[in-house]
């Protein structure tokens, strides 16, 4: 992924309308809306992915969360849950690390099917096979109030950066 793997055009309205392209040039219409859906207490969100970040397996904490259907997930790309307010260098590291066959953790906001979001502490782990990454397993947890403000305020300054860019 490259820092400036989306550009945004908001459009207004109640929510945001929003057409984001990925880094892959795959481009999309989305309606934001800016409310939170909590995190459940005493859930762990599990996916993984292949090599490509196509979605695999999905756990049903992933499927509730994401207000998509299972089938819906299984064999889309893992950026489809990419909320625009997530700054692309955000997923530098993130991708950095696993590509090296390391492990990575951070906190993420994602987007639901229905435009809410909800925000994780996630750790990533590549799956290593004969020394080479077949894929990617993900475990998404409920983050703490205090670090979800940190990393608004972390990425909201990022995302101005990168408009600057």
């Amino acid at each position: 992924m490259s820092i400036r793997d989306m550009s945004l055009e908001d459009s207004g309205g109640t929510g945001r309308e929003v057409h984001i392209t990925y880094f892959d040039g795959t481009r999309r219409k989305l309606f934001i809306v800016d409310e939170e859906v909590p995190f459940p207490e005493g859930r762990l969100i599990v996916s993984r992915t292949d090599a490509q970040g196509i979605i695999t397996h999905a756990n049903e904490s992933f499927v509730r969360m994401s207000a998509y259907a299972q089938e819906e997930l299984l064999g889309a790309p893992h950026c489809i849950l990419r909320h625009p307010d997530m700054p692309a260098i955000a997923f530098r590291g993130l991708w950095d690390s696993v590509g090296q066959g390391k492990k990575w953790h951070g906190y993420v906001k994602n987007l639901r099917k229905d435009g809410r979001y909800y925000w994780v502490h996630a750790v990533v782990v590549p799956n290593v096979r004969n020394g080479k990454i077949e894929g990617y397993a993900s475990v998404r947890r409920k983050p703490s109030r205090s670090k979800i403000a940190e990393y608004e305020a972390l990425y909201e300054k990022l995302l101005a950066e990168e408009v600057k860019a």
